[in-house]
Parts: structure tokens; C-alpha cells; sequence
């Protein structure tokens, strides 16, 4: 029998209970940094080994962070469920933790790309990017993340992905930045929709259940629901 599928969308909501900064705090700077110097193609031209070095530093924890409760227990759900994962966020605990279909919409950490072709993608041995350190066309390689002001090439793939959601869990998201954000609203009208969230909510016209806890609380026991009902 056909499983159902589970669309995940997930934000920095779930990777700051493993330790990592979320990438607009209140004061909207990242670990001391306006995102705006770190985070726009105009601030690699106009500083990359600052860049470079910001990156490094932010792939340094990554590498030292580890899957948490919540993580680990969207993997139990592919037992169940067709579970794809699509995550604003661009670190790669989901595919450590275990989960085998996580589409990362803003580019993930560990990968660098080509700064004049982005469809060449490598990953990075050791954690470190330097300047110097080129693509096969002679280009430098800068990391593998969506800027501001850079479109989302993986978006249409979500959209058709969650065209397809018999169910939909959002887990720790402010649904404020978009394309992302509109997710939500291509899923299917009958699609139920969960959001793990302590502080955000949601109208929508799909059933939505809203579970105010963090994510290591609230996607277990989701997720121990949902398979005992399938």
C-alpha cells in the first residue's frame, strides 16, 4: 500500500535547540553580524575573505552541533509515512540525524559553490573555504548558501513536494520569509496541517492544529501520534 506523504517545513526554530544561532534574532543581527554584511552578494564583493571567514567560523559550529530529540524523531515517521523534509535551514543535522529526503531551500553549509557558475557544488573536506580555493573553471568558491537578494532555485521542487502533502508539520518558523513562507498555502485543501511553534500562529483554511511547545517537546510527541494513527 502507497504511503501517505508528510511534508516537513522547518526553521531555525528546530536547529537552535541544538545549539546553532537562528539567522534573525530580535535585535536582527546574526551572532553580532547584520545579516546585510554577511549575507548579500554585494557584501562578498565588497568583503569576501570577511565573508569567507564569517562562514567558516558558522560551519565550525555546525559541524560541532549534533541532531536533536526533534530531528531524530521525524526519522521514526518515514517507517509510517513518505516523509519529505524542506528546510530553510542550511545546516545538515537533518541528514545526520537520518532522514534520507531533505530538500534545503536556502543551501547548505557544508557545500561550497562556484561564485560565477552556483550549479557547480562541492562539498568541503575539513571546514574550512579559502580564498584561493577555486571551481573547475577557475572561479573562486564561496559557501553554498542563499543569499538575500539571490533567487531560491530549489523552491519549485518544494512547491511540487508540497502539492502532494496529505499532511503538513511546520516546526519552528516564524513564517515571515518568503518564498518559504507561502509553502502553506500550495498544499492541498484537505491537507491537515500542524504547526510546532511556542510562539507563532497561524489562520489558514486547512485545518490546523497549533502545539505551543519547542521542537524537541512538541515533534515527539507529533510524531509518536501520528504513527500510533496510521
Amino acid at each position: 500500500m502507497k504511503k501517505k506523504r508528510i511534508v516537513v517545513l522547518t526553521g531555525a526554530g528546530i536547529s537552535a535547540e541544538s545549539g546553532l544561532q537562528t539567522f534573525r534574532d530580535a535585535d536582527g543581527l546574526w551572532e553580532g553580524y547584520s545579516v546585510y554584511d554577511v549575507a548579500t552578494p554585494e557584501a562578498w564583493q565588497r568583503d569576501p575573505v570577511m565573508v569567507q571567514e564569517f562562514y567558516n567560523i558558522r560551519r565550525r559550529s555546525v559541524l560541532q552541533a549534533q541532531p536533536n530529540e526533534a530531528h531524530k524523531a521525524l526519522v521514526l515517521l518515514e517507517k509510517r509515512y513518505d516523509v519529505h523534509i524542506i528546510t530553510q535551514n542550511i545546516d545538515d543535522l537533518h541528514e545526520r540525524a537520518g532522514s534520507s529526503q531533505v530538500t534545503h531551500l536556502h543551501g547548505v553549509i557544508t557545500k561550497s559553490q562556484s561564485e560565477r557558475y552556483p550549479h557547480l557544488t562541492y562539498d568541503i573536506e575539513g571546514g574550512e573555504l579559502h580564498m584561493g580555493d577555486l571551481c573547475e573553471k577557475g572561479y573562486q568558491l564561496r559557501p553554498h548558501v542563499v543569499w538575500f537578494g539571490e533567487p531560491v532555485p530549489m523552491i519549485e521542487k518544494a512547491i511540487e513536494i508540497c502539492q502532494t502533502a496529505s499532511i503538513m508539520m511546520v516546526i519552528g518558523t516564524s513564517l515571515q520569509v518568503y518564498p518559504a513562507a507561502g509553502l502553506v498555502d500550495v498544499v492541498p485543501s484537505d491537507t491537515e496541517i500542524y504547526l510546532v511553534d511556542p510562539k507563532t500562529h497561524m489562520q489558514h483554511s486547512n485545518k490546523v492544529t497549533i502545539i505551543k511547545e519547542k521542537a524537541v517537546l512538541g515533534v515527539p510527541a507529533l510524531v509518536k501520534q501520528l504513527v500510533q494513527n496510521e
